[in-house]
């Protein structure tokens, strides 16, 4: 935690949009700012459909924690968790494993402003928050040593997470430097956003982004899949995210309504 009020102006930039607080919008919540609410809208001209993506990347979440903790899962790394909302992951978790540890890490001031609903969690278990960027990998795995037990198999989510991070700043060299510090039977999740079916309307959307301050990086399924390189798929492998596995959740309203641009996979290190 930090003693810096995470809800003064001084933490919180209301001067550009940031994805969490977008996807937050997307989601119906109100944990956003103008500037978020007018970048959604604008996203929503090019493709309608970006709430309905934003609710299948939560179920995908929801399902994959599920087969996860199914499976004996019982240590979860959720980085850029977003603002919260329910179920979040701790709570699927423990659902199945009452004794599962997770912690979040998110880089954006507003999340840590609601971290207290986050880390209300089991008494068998553990719920923690910590502040950083996924481009600082050794922070979090400091951060996330005093939770986890890095010597018994942790799953690393990641989702919708990396479609922000450009390989400038060595996406898959950030995500190889996390997965190295965990164990054999440890699990990589990640969703994360394409323009191979939708080009046009990707392209303009990268564009509008940019232009206020946010990058974003899509990568085709080839780039997609390099990040589970050297992991073993799960079955059915690299998919539409909410193909995967929907007999262990509800279907999102609108999900078979069109394309889905975006792909989701689980890959375990051996």
């Amino acid at each position: 935690m930090t003693g810096q009020d995470p809800t003064s102006a001084a933490a919180i930039d209301t001067s550009r949009p940031h994805p969490a607080r977008m996807y937050d919008w997307y989601l119906g919540g109100k944990d956003n700012y103008p500037v978020d609410e007018e970048m959604g809208r604008q996203m929503l001209t090019l493709d309608p459909r970006v709430p309905v993506m934003a609710r299948v990347n939560r179920a995908f979440m929801h399902r994959t924690t599920r087969w996860l903790a199914g499976n004996g899962v019982r240590q979860f790394l959720d980085i850029g968790t977003g603002i919260p909302t329910e179920p979040n992951l701790h709570q699927v978790a423990q659902d199945t494993a009452p004794d599962a540890r997770v912690v979040y890490c998110d880089n954006d001031p507003i999340v840590l402003a609601h971290a207290a609903a986050l880390l209300r969690g089991t008494d068998e278990g553990a719920t923690e928050y910590l502040q950083a960027d996924v481009r600082d990998p050794d922070a979090i795995l400091e951060g996330a040593r005093k939770v986890l037990d890095f010597t018994r198999p942790v799953a690393l989510s990641l989702i919708a997470l990396l479609h922000f991070v450009p390989d400038e700043d060595g996406a898959h060299d950030l995500v190889g430097r996390l997965l190295a510090e965990l164990s054999s039977g440890s699990y990589l999740v990640i969703t994360h956003a394409t323009a191979d079916f939708t080009p046009a309307e990707s392209k303009a959307a990268t564009e509008k982004l940019r232009a206020a301050g946010v990058t974003l990086a899509l990568r085709s399924r080839a780039e997609f899949t390099r990040f589970f390189d050297g992991l073993d798929l799960v079955e059915p492998g690299v998919e539409v995210p909410h193909r995967w596995h929907p007999e262990l959740g509800e279907p999102v309203p609108g999900q078979d309504d069109g394309v889905i641009p975006g792909y989701g996979a689980v890959g375990r290190k051996a």
